[in-house]
């Protein structure tokens, strides 16, 4: 907590991730809230779509299928096993807590809000999640997702739209497999809810 790049961190999320951030664009604001939907379903659509355009046979999809899957599971038990391990508090807290963490480069705002809060406009409502920080859970499991699908196509190289339930018939594009894993990891942090070093560690 008293390091620089804690710091850092923090000053970031709390600058970007603010429920009234004026340094946060509206396409970044976007971004947050379409990445905040269940990551099976985000990249299963994905993967019909991908599967429809390479024409994959039968045993591929569930080759495809299977080690997506696999990949995302084991992802997401290893983080859950870490977000235990370490008990690393959310920003909300850090920021309103922030006079007790030894560290002179931040300061506490106890009316600090993120953009992850119930007034935001969205269905279903935006919260802080309830369990541990540190690793990001969306990162783990988008990185593993991401790193299947380069594995099982061969290249990182292959352009697709995904599709949220946050905003239907909206797709954001992509032209590579880790410019999503990019988005993912920025959108955790302007959501206000995570700190980029769990995001990147994820």
């Amino acid at each position: 907590l008293t390091s620089r790049a804690y710091a850092r961190d923090f000053n970031e999320v709390k600058a970007l991730g603010s429920l009234t951030s004026p340094h946060r664009t509206a396409d970044q604001t976007r971004a947050a809230i379409f990445w905040q939907a269940q990551p099976g379903a985000l990249y299963g659509g994905v993967m019909r779509s991908l599967s429809t355009r390479y024409g994959l046979s039968t045993a591929e999809n569930a080759r495809l299928f299977a080690m997506v899957a696999l990949a995302a599971a084991d992802g997401a038990i290893a983080c859950w096993k870490d977000k235990y391990d370490w008990k690393f508090w959310r920003p909300i807290d850090a920021i309103h807590g922030a006079a007790s963490d030894g560290n002179r480069a931040t300061t506490a705002d106890t009316g600090w809000r993120p953009l992850f809060d119930p007034s935001t406009a969205t269905v279903p409502a935006l919260s802080t999640p309830s369990f541990p920080e540190h690793p990001s859970g969306h990162t783990c499991t988008s990185g593993a997702t991401v790193h299947a699908l380069g594995h099982f196509f061969g290249t990182d190289t292959i352009a697709f739209d995904v599709v949220s339930s946050r905003f239907p018939g909206q797709a954001r594009h992509f032209e590579r497999f880790s410019d999503a894993l990019e988005e993912v990891e920025d959108a955790r942090v302007w959501g206000g809810i995570h700190f980029r070093t769990a995001d990147v560690q994820g």
